[in-house]
């Protein structure tokens, strides 16, 4: 997972895009899952997004999630009251963005980087805005990969493992 020569070593693009995705996952308000994802068209990220409250409300930590506060409190189960669930994933946020500031094009045969693999509801909306390949960190039980792969979409699940040498060296500690 490294390019290197003459001893020089360095992240391929798959490993550094992945680590903008973990990045982005720690400005996550979501009380049960933090998740990050970054969109990348040749090899320049052009969005990141991560899952919590929509902009204006509360933070899901504050209670701005009701559900995700019944999760917590062993309410519910995990999978359970997702339609009252207000949180909006990393990856539609991502997406978003991309329409929020004038990227909206430049998703057709993009890569979106997930920490975990998408829901169906955004394997959805990455097959509608043209993403083409979809590298993940780790799955998601109710996820979108069936619907990814008739989207003729290319799926990569990286090894943990292979990141912690880069996230070692990111602080010093190799």
């Amino acid at each position: 997972m490294s390019e290197s020569g003459d001893g020089f070593e360095r992240p391929n693009w798959d490993a550094y895009f992945m680590i903008q995705a973990i990045l982005a996952k720690l400005r996550s308000n979501c009380l049960t899952r933090q998740i990050g994802a970054v969109i990348v068209k040749n090899n320049r990220q052009i969005s990141t997004g991560y899952n919590g409250t929509p902009s204006g409300f509360l933070n899901c930590y504050e209670g701005g999630c009701k559900r995700c506060s019944d999760r917590v409190k062993g309410s519910i189960k995990s999978g359970e009251g997702l339609e009252r669930c207000i949180c909006v994933h990393a990856e539609a946020n991502a997406i978003m963005q991309c329409v929020m500031f004038g990227n909206a094009g430049s998703t057709r045969n993009a890569t979106l980087y997930s920490t975990l693999s998408p829901c169906i509801e955004c394997s959805k909306m990455a097959i509608t805005v043209g993403i083409d390949r979809v590298v993940i960190l780790s799955k998601y039980s109710e996820d979108g990969t069936q619907i990814l792969e008739e989207g003729g979409i290319k799926i990569v699940e990286m090894n943990q493992h292979k990141l912690e040498f880069w996230t070692k060296k990111l602080f010093g500690q190799v």
